[in-house]
């Protein structure tokens, strides 16, 4: 299974190497971004291949979906570009999963995605700074997106 940190990370080398090589008009991942990413990873997995991507729980605060320890550990950023980069270690059908929801999602602005969070039951139905449930995530991704 994946850290947290390492599906962050991928994100992020991800998004840089698509403004580096093939369009430089692709905006730069922020936290709350990257939060997102999160959320659509995990219930991407969750529903693909029955299993967490990662252990860390998601919480449903004011903006959305978000992983506390990722929020924590890039806060410094505020609403600018993490530039921070470092190394992840990933098995290739994690790979594949996180290729298939940037492709996706990756698109969105941050503010688009937090939007798209506000409108889905797995955040709707869950008390604010309340862990959203692997199960209710689950079941809506197996709904709604695979």
């Amino acid at each position: 299974m994946a850290s947290v940190f390492d599906v962050a990370n991928w994100f992020l080398h991800h998004n840089k190497f698509l403004r580096n090589f093939l369009d430089q008009d692709t905006d730069e991942i922020s936290n709350l971004k990257l939060q997102k990413l999160l959320y659509y990873a995990q219930g991407s997995y969750l529903a693909l291949k029955g299993k967490p991507l990662f252990y860390d729980p998601i919480e449903a605060w004011k903006h959305g979906p978000v992983v506390k320890a990722v929020y924590k550990k890039y806060c410094d950023f505020g609403a600018s570009g993490i530039n921070r980069l470092e190394y992840y270690q990933l098995e290739d059908e994690e790979k594949e999963v996180l290729l298939k929801v940037y492709n996706r999602f990756g698109g969105y602005s941050a503010w688009g995605l937090r939007n798209l969070t506000h409108s889905e039951t797995p955040w709707k139905e869950t008390d604010q700074l309340s862990e959203i449930s692997q199960e209710k995530i689950k079941k809506y991704f197996k709904k709604h997106y695979v």
